[in-house]
């Protein structure tokens, strides 16, 4: 979205290391006076990103965007961008698509539009016109069915970056999270994005129970008792994390991996049988 965002406000992409330097870690804004016109961009970091959590992603976002909803101002149009040249939607983009739907509501979804980016990188243009008609057909679909349109950042040039913004016109639309935290007064988790949120963190909190009890049947299997107690502390652990919070996966994903893999650290010397205890 930066580079996007560059190219209308003119703003040069700065490179670190051969590659293109993130500078989304926060919201910014930039306003620009085009064609007689006053225009607001707002750069937003993603879901996923490396130094923020997800729960702060979203919270940061909402706050921005009840600020804005409490001043009475309201989105024109909203722009999703999507590399044409990833060659699948893993993971953390369709958790991004998810989030960013979420967050959007269907009444929203008219004012928004899904740019395709670095058509200037395609070199097989075949691939690529496969790749937009799974898009819109499967994971775009129940965006584009609300009203939303997919549009082609091609050229990578200010020219072509406009003509998609001009073509946002109108009266703008509140998001269906503003709605719920202003007109309907609900906490963060009690939206639809929150929820969403926590629905993630209980499923990576049973795929971690999930784990465990894996790891304590082998260790039970190879007869270590002390191990065992080690992994069912674990497990009352993340019980209480399920029943604290509906907050931090990220945090609580990192600090699981962490605790297990300090688990069987402690345990390599009595690896193949050799026991760790000096006569």
């Amino acid at each position: 979205m930066s580079n996007f965002i560059n190219k209308l406000t003119g703003t040069r992409e700065e490179k670190a290391a051969g590659h293109l330097k993130s500078h989304t870690q926060a919201i910014r804004e930039f306003q620009v006076n085009h064609s007689n016109r006053q225009y607001v961009f707002v750069d937003t970091p993603g879901f996923d990103e490396t130094y923020r959590s997800d729960r702060d992603i979203l919270r940061m976002i909402a706050e921005w965007l009840e600020k804005k909803y409490r001043g009475n101002v309201k989105l024109t149009g909203i722009i999703y961008t999507h590399r044409i040249t990833d060659n699948r939607m893993s993971g953390s983009l369709c958790k991004n698509l998810d989030m960013f739907s979420r967050l959007c509501g269907d009444k929203a979804a008219e004012r928004v539009r899904l740019v395709t980016t670095m058509w200037d990188r395609v070199k097989d243009t075949r691939l690529a016109e496969s790749r937009v008609s799974q898009l819109e057909k499967n994971f775009w679909k129940p965006l584009i069915e609300a009203g939303a349109r997919h549009k082609r950042f091609e050229g990578n040039s200010s020219r072509c970056a406009w003509k998609i913004v001009q073509d946002l016109n109108g009266d703008g639309e509140a998001l269906l999270l503003q709605e719920e935290l202003v007109d309907a007064g609900r906490n963060l988790n009690e939206t639809t994005a929150g929820k969403a949120l926590h629905t993630q963190f209980q499923k990576l909190l049973h795929e971690e129970k999930e784990t465990i009890k894996q790891l304590q049947e082998e260790a039970k299997a190879q007869r270590d008792p002390e191990l065992v107690r080690q992994l069912e502390a674990e497990q009352r652990r993340l019980e209480i994390e399920l029943q604290k919070t509906w907050g931090d996966k990220h945090k609580l994903k990192v600090s699981f991996f962490r605790r297990i893999a300090r688990l069987f650290a402690r345990k390599t010397p009595a690896v193949n049988g050799h026991s760790a205890r000096s006569n």
